[in-house]
């Protein structure tokens, strides 16, 4: 099988480009040491009863972190009437390419979207090297102008309900629970959207989520977007046993995306679970021209909500009067319009 991510175009002076990438891997055998160990920890960390691990949310889920990467194999992709070979995935499974075209093929090969822009679909396959069937993926890309606005938000505990404070009610919400969207964030987003909005997920969530994550925001109705989530192997760490988020990693996705977009405005939007707050404030330091605004979701942690709001205003401090919007509830946006 292929994952992919939802990627995004940038203009070029003779139309747009993209970097299309993925990995090529195989399911774990049901009976695998590495697999029945995983789950029997998993079974202990959540205290789960047969019902939930042969659910169907459970089995999805943990499903994606079960799998054998696979070096050597050749992969194509087909978009519009091209066909792509980005050559054979590397010894971690992976392979990458960059992707360009014009105008005319854009505008023949797009679906248009709500707020403007189009978005090109394809398809990746991979050679099956004892000449079985292909197995096919879908990816897409978002198609971006140069100038605008563009949301760049966080995923868990600013549009979906996660708990990261909680390391158990955290995997619970990733591995037990179908994923819940925070109650009128799909409509405070859906607005900016038809104003003109493009979007980007920066997360830290596992990027084996990706395909549970995407059917997620159509399904509560947040706009698409490209996605950017964080590398997770299960040898990291107890399997999923924690998921930690990384500062540098997302400091880094986030202004490479400015880079690639250096006369659009950006919006960052996240909560105060973790290091968006600190994060966003860097980069907003950094590149004042390019951040039209933070917007922070207070959320319970275990620091008290005084320690909390101590902690934002010291930020608020450093950053230009008013950059930086602090909100528990969606309905506290109900007037607040990204980039203006």
């Amino acid at each position: 099988m292929i994952v992919f991510f939802p990627t995004y175009a940038r203009r070029t002076p003779t139309g747009w480009t993209a970097t299309i990438a993925g990995m090529v891997s195989r399911p774990l055998p049901e009976k695998s040491r590495r697999r029945v160990l995983a789950v029997a920890v998993l079974r202990r960390l959540l205290d789960l009863d047969e019902e939930q691990l042969e659910s169907d949310v459970f089995r999805r889920r943990a499903e994606a972190f079960f799998f054998q990467r696979l070096a050597g194999r050749r992969v194509r992709i087909r978009i519009g009437d091209r066909e792509i070979a980005p050559g054979i995935s590397d010894r971690a499974g992976h392979f990458r390419t960059e992707v360009a075209f014009d105008a005319d093929f854009a505008a023949a090969w797009g679906t248009p979207q709500p707020a403007g822009g189009l978005r090109l679909d394809y398809q990746g396959l991979v050679e099956d090297p004892d000449g079985g069937v292909e197995m096919p993926a879908a990816g897409s890309i978002h198609l971006v102008a140069e100038t605008g606005t563009s949301i760049v938000s966080d995923i868990d505990d600013t549009v979906k309900v996660t708990n990261v404070a909680d390391r158990r009610e955290l995997l619970r919400n990733t591995l037990v629970r179908e994923f819940m969207a925070v109650e009128g964030m799909p409509a405070v987003y859906r607005r900016w959207q038809n104003s003109g909005a493009a979007f980007h997920y920066v997360s830290s969530s596992p990027w084996q989520l990706s395909a549970c994550l995407c059917r997620f925001l159509g399904d509560v109705g947040l706009p698409a977007g490209s996605m950017h989530l964080k590398l997770f192997r299960l040898k990291d760490s107890t399997p999923l046993g924690r998921l930690p988020s990384r500062k540098r990693s997302k400091r880094r996705t986030i202004e490479q995306i400015m880079d690639d977009f250096p006369a659009r405005r950006f919006v960052l939007v996240g909560d105060s679970g973790e290091r968006d707050p600190e994060v966003y404030a860097a980069i907003a330091r950094r590149r004042p021209e390019q951040v039209a605004g933070i917007m922070i979701r207070e959320v319970p942690t275990k620091a008290s909500r005084a320690k909390v709001r101590e902690r934002l205003g010291k930020l608020a401090r450093r950053l230009p009067a008013d950059s930086l919007t602090v909100f528990q509830a969606a309905g506290d946006l109900a007037d607040v319009e990204p980039g203006r």
